[in-house]
């Protein structure tokens, strides 16, 4: 089995089973929207709606909420979700394979809660033109049979909130997007804004102070993405458990890091070759990725979803019509490597 990266921003298992068997005590995932920290301009929008909806006690519209993985989209639903004082059904894009397994969904649902589906782009076209009226007019009509015994039978839904996310919002079919009324672009966060959640998170996990530096020092290298700081903050915390008898600090960090084989940048051992192939063996491009991925071995899917985004975003990289090319600070960071 293929080990995972650490600093790949999916979900992994253990993530998801400390989540769901550790409860509140030792999650660190926020629960309201005051501690839902970084990304104002969305905190703003949704306070403002969420606020509305109570106070006329109806559903809060639809959100849709489009970025990379690992920025807190699956977090917000919940958060939402609380917020209303309602619950949180999550399902995703792949799951609903036909329309009775959204149908089943949604009729057991409770005034005002929320449906959340991660993915939402890979709906099948079967099942999505269910959304449409469930959206709309809180109803569903579902033929039974076909031919000359076909009926159609209308389903009464209750006011629900359809909270849709997606790392592709260029896949979505207009008629879907167009039926959200909040739609917002989850960026990378900056460095002073992980550490903050960083602050965060180590009260919640029962952890002794920690030096802000140390902090920093994990967020600078956690690529703009909470799911990767928090993991990185549990790997450093075991490391000064097992080999510095609980004492964390900037060198402590460090060492914990290296073993991991993160670099000062926030780069592993994939991005690293991933650069140094484009720049030795096509001379620093352009080349396609499935060319790059051929030489690397590696599935072109897996470079464009998981290490481009962040060379890109951190100025190591550029797409063109051509291909790839690695930039001028690409270069200068393989040089100082």
């Amino acid at each position: 089995m293929a080990r995972e990266r650490i600093i790949s921003p999916k979900e992994q298992a253990q993530e998801v089973e400390t989540l769901s068997t550790e409860a509140s005590t030792h999650s660190v995932r926020p629960t309201t929207l005051d501690q839902y920290l970084g990304q104002a301009e969305l905190r703003e929008r949704l306070s403002v709606a969420l606020e509305a909806a109570k106070d006329r006690k109806d559903p809060m519209e639809h959100v849709l909420l489009y970025g990379p993985p690992g920025l807190g989209k699956t977090t917000l639903a919940h958060v939402i979700a609380n917020e209303l004082g309602t619950r949180a059904w999550v399902t995703s894009g792949p799951a609903l394979t036909k329309g009775s397994d959204l149908v089943g969904t949604l009729t057991r649902m409770e005034p005002g809660d929320v449906l959340f589906i991660d993915e939402i782009h890979r709906l099948p076209a079967s099942v999505e033109e269910y959304i449409y009226p469930a959206m709309e007019d809180y109803k569903i009509d579902f033929t039974l049979d076909s031919g000359m015994h076909a009926r159609v039978v209308t389903y009464a839904l209750q006011p629900f909130t359809l909270i849709g996310a997606t790392t592709r919002a260029g896949l979505l079919t207009g008629a879907l997007r167009s039926r959200f009324g909040i739609v917002h672009n989850i960026r990378f966060y900056k460095t002073d804004e992980l550490t903050a959640i960083l602050q965060q998170a180590i009260a919640k996990l029962g952890m002794n102070s920690v030096d802000e530096a140390s902090l920093q020092c994990i967020a600078s290298r956690s690529r703009g993405t909470p799911r990767i700081a928090l993991r990185l903050l549990r790997r450093v915390r075991d490391f000064a458990q097992v080999r510095r008898g609980n004492i964390f600090d900037r060198s402590v960090v460090d060492e914990a890091l290296q073993l991991e084989g993160i670099d000062d940048t926030g780069l592993d051992a994939l991005d690293r070759t991933y650069l140094q192939i484009l720049s030795t063996v096509y001379e620093g491009g352009p080349a396609g990725v499935e060319a790059i991925a051929a030489t690397m071995g590696e599935d072109a899917g897996t470079l464009q979803d998981v290490v481009e985004p962040y060379l890109l975003q951190a100025g190591y990289l550029s797409r063109t019509r051509q291909g790839r090319k690695i930039t001028e600070i690409g270069q200068k960071l393989l040089k100082s490597s």
